[in-house]
C-alpha cells in the first residue's frame, strides 16, 4: 500500500523509512521506492536532505561525548568491560549488522547501540527492530573521532557478558567430538579466523588457555563473522590436559618434530574423540605441552616451508581431522 508524505520541516514515514526535509505544503505518494525517486517524479528540486533512520523513533542524537553513556564506545579500555572483579557487570562491544544479529540469536542482551546516521546496510534496520535499547546516532566523522576508530558498516552495539561457561557445560554433549584448544594465542584476528574455521569446518567446541585474547573483544568477534556466539567455548585452568584426558579424549598437538604423524595418517581419522591442540604465533606450543599429548601432528609442506599462520594452519587440520 502507498503511503502519504506531508512534509514541513518534520520526520515522516515511507514505509520503514524516515525523512528529513525543508519544503512548505507539498504531499505526494511513494512505495516501496526510495524517496528520493519519488521526489524526482513529482518534481520536486528545492533542497532537501534524506535521513533513512529506519525505525529509529528514539535515536538520541550525540551532542556531549562525555556524557556516560558513551564511556562503553569511547572511555573504557579492553580490560575495564571485561570487568574480571565483577564478571557479572562485564561488557562487550560487538561490530556490524552482521555480528550483531549473531549475537543477538545467541542471547546475548544488548544495551545500546551506536550508528552511523543514514545507514541503511543490510541487516541494520533487523538490528534496531529487535533491541529495544537506547540508539546514538550521528556522522561517521564524529563517531570515528568519538570511538578512535573507523566504524565498519556503520553500526557497534553494546552487549552484556554472559556468565562464563564452565568445562563441564561445554563438554557435556555426548555429540562433542572435536574440540580445539588454543594455548596462548594472543593475536584476536588469529583468534577470530580460527573460530570461523572451527565452526565452519565441523568442530565442535573452542577451549582457550589463560594467556589467549578475548573471544569477544571486538576485532576477534568481527573477523569471526560472529561464529564466537555460536560455537561453544571456555577458558580453561592450570590441569585442562587432565581434565581432556579424564573425559576420554585424545590429544594431539600441532607441531614439527621428528616423531609427528603427517596430518593425513589414517589411524588419527578412526578417533572417536580429539582434542586438537595449537599454539601462539611465535612459539608455538610449549615443550612440556608436547610431551603430554597421545600424538604429535604435522602438515606436510613443500618448497622449504616450515610453518604457516596458526589461523591458516588450523582451517587445514580441522577440515583433515573433522569427525567422520
Amino acid at each position: 500500500p502507498h503511503k502519504t508524505i506531508k512534509t514541513n520541516v518534520t520526520i515522516c514515514r515511507a514505509n520503514t523509512k524516515y525523512i528529513e526535509r525543508e519544503q512548505q505544503n507539498k504531499s505526494y505518494s511513494c512505495s516501496d521506492r526510495t524517496v528520493r525517486d519519488c521526489r524526482a517524479e513529482k518534481g520536486a528540486h528545492v533542497p532537501f536532505e534524506v535521513h533513512i533512520i529506519s525505525k529509529m523513533e528514539h535515536a538520541i542524537e550525540i551532542t556531549d561525548f562525555d556524557a556516560p553513556e558513551l564511556d562503553v564506545y569511547a572511555r573504557l579500555t579492553e580490560g575495564q568491560l571485561l570487568n574480571r572483579f565483577e564478571p557479572e557487570k562485564g561488557m562487550f562491544v560487538a561490530e556490524t549488522p552482521y555480528v550483531i544479529l549473531r549475537a543477538l540469536d545467541g542471547g546475548y542482551e544488548p544495551v545500546s547501540i551506536l550508528v552511523e546516521r543514514g545507514v541503511n546496510r543490510k541487516g541494520a534496520m533487523d538490528v534496531i527492530e529487535r533491541c529495544q535499547v537506547p540508539i546514538y546516532v550521528s556522522e561517521l566523522e564524529v563517531l570515528t573521532q568519538l570511538t578512535g576508530f573507523k566504524l565498519t558498516r556503520g553500526m557497534l552495539c553494546a552487549m552484556r557478558r554472559p556468565r562464563p561457561r564452565t568445562l563441564e557445560e561445554v563438554l557435556q554433549n555426548q555429540n562433542t567430538r572435536r574440540v580445539v584448544v588454543l594455548e596462548k594465542v594472543m593475536n584476536p584476528t588469529n583468534i577470530g579466523a580460527i573460530f570461523r574455521s572451527a565452526a565452519a569446518l565441523g568442530m565442535d567446541a573452542v577451549l582457550l588457555t589463560p594467556g589467549c585474547s578475548d573471544p569477544l573483544y571486538r576485532r576477534c568477534a568481527r573477523v569471526s563473522m560472529g561464529t564466537v556466539f555460536q560455537i561453544p567455548w571456555t577458558l580453561l585452568g592450570e590441569n585442562w590436559m587432565e581434565e581432556l584426558s579424564s573425559r576420554g579424549y585424545k590429544t594431539t598437538a600441532m607441531a614439527l618434530t621428528d616423531e609427528s604423524y603427517p596430518i593425513d595418517a589414517p589411524e588419527l581419522r578412526e578417533i572417536d574423540k580429539l582434542a586438537i591442540i595449537m599454539g601462539s604465533e611465535g612459539d608455538g606450543l610449549r615443550d612440556e605441552t608436547v610431551a603430554a599429548c597421545d600424538y604429535t601432528v604435522k602438515i606436510p609442506m613443500f618448497h622449504d616451508v616450515d610453518s604457516l599462520n596458526v589461523a591458516a594452519a588450523s582451517a587445514v587440520v580441522f577440515w583433515e581431522l573433522r569427525p567422520r
